[in-house]
Order: structure tokens, then sequence, then C-alpha cells
């Protein structure tokens, strides 16, 4: 039994990395696809969008000298990249996939077109949403929060290195506090670090739920779908 039948997860693309400072790590590619083949066994409807910071990411552009629009669209090249490697994981596995892409590139992937992604869902196949918005100045977080309200997910899973919100970074910071829940008004007032502020707020308009988790501990990804208390919860 699982508590969820559509969800929408984030994945980072520095996550890929694993102990590398650069790229994708294929034990650990490996080891997503696992997690993910689980839950397709459960019969769970499964998106997934995937960030681009194990390769380039826009907001280094004013590091490089590169206009920040153009650092954007260099960052959402990289979500394809790390789209195709999942896709091609997955598939090893025996699990059918589309790649979804907003920005077209016909010979690579589908363009975005709602109607037909929801379909792709019904018909049980993983969809791996890449290329962001499709516009520059949003982040993936922000992309995560638009498909998963597009496709009427019934949550957000953010699958992280961390194993939930906490008060400060608990790399850092020992006497970091974990939290069990938190509203999305205190993601707000307490300046959080959960996703950006435009995410955070297009899920509390439509009263769409996010569960932080550590998606590196195997077995976790199933145990948020089984509705087990693992991370945290930002809800209203």
């Amino acid at each position: 039994m699982v508590e969820y039948k559509r969800v929408l997860l984030k994945l980072s693309g520095e996550a890929l990395m694993g102990d590398k400072q650069f790229g994708i790590e294929p034990k650990r590619l490996q080891a997503y696809a696992e997690e993910i083949r689980q839950v397709v066994n459960l019969g769970v409807q499964l998106a997934i969008v995937i960030g681009g910071g194990n390769i380039y990411r826009g907001l280094q552009a004013d590091d490089t000298g590169i206009e920040r629009v153009q650092g954007d669209h260099m960052g959402m090249l990289a979500t394809i990249i790390n789209g195709m490697a999942l896709q091609s994981a997955l598939e090893q596995k025996g699990i059918y996939t589309r790649l979804v892409s907003a920005i077209e590139m016909n010979k690579i992937c589908e363009p975005y077109i709602r109607r037909r992604a929801v379909r792709h869902l019904e018909k049980k196949r993983v969809i791996i949403f890449c290329g962001g918005t499709g516009n520059p100045y949003f982040t993936t977080d922000t992309a995560a929060a638009l498909r998963a309200n597009e496709i009427r997910a019934e949550v957000v899973l953010k699958g992280t290195r961390v194993d939930g919100i906490y008060s400060a970074d608990p790399e850092k910071d020992p006497n970091a506090i974990k939290y069990k829940t938190v509203s999305y008004n205190e993601v707000y007032d307490k300046d959080l670090k959960v996703m950006d502020l435009t995410a955070i707020t297009l899920c509390k308009e439509n009263n769409l739920p996010i569960i932080v988790f550590d998606m590196n501990t195997q077995g976790n990804l199933v145990k948020v779908l089984r509705g087990e208390n693992i991370g945290t919860t930002v809800t209203t």
C-alpha cells in the first residue's frame, strides 16, 4: 500500500556527482535508478525533475563573465544531459520512460505537452522533465513545483543528501534543529532553505505538500511513499 498515487520527484544535479567533484558518478546513477524501479513496481505514477548543477549552474554566469540569460540556458542544457543519463539507467532496468523537455530538441526528447505527459503517467511510464521551465531566471525547483501542479501530482518529493529541513545547515552547525513539519509561512519567516521562494509560493497557492528527505539512504523513497515518517513535510 502506498500513500500517494501520483508524485513528482525533484533530484538535484549535484546529487548525481556522488563523491566526484563534477559530472555523473555511475554508482549513484544506478542507485537512483534502482530506487525508482522499486517505486514503479508499487504502481506509483512518477514524474521526475532533475537539476544540472553537476555540470553547470546558471548562477555561475556572474563568475565567468557569461550573461545571466545565456548562463541559464546553458544550465537548462545540463539538465537535458542528466535526464538522458537517468533515462538510460532506467531503461536498462526495463522501465518505460519518456524524456520531456521545455526546450524543443526533437531528435533527443519530446516537447512538453501537458495532456500528453499526463497520458504517459496513466500508461505507467516514468516521465523525466528536463530543460527547466524553458525560461531564464527560474530554477529547477520552480520547474518541479510548476510541473507538479500541471500534472496534478499529490506531493512534491525533494530528494537531497540531508534527512530533512533544519534550522541551519546541519553539515556546518551541530546545534541545528530538525523539523518534522513546517508550514509554508514558516519557510518564509524563518528563511528555511527548502526550495526557492517562487516554488514555495506555487505549492502554497495550490496546497501542494512538499516532503524533503534523504534520497541517498537506500529504501527511503519507498518509505516516504508508504507514508512513513521520513524527512520533513511542508504543508499549510
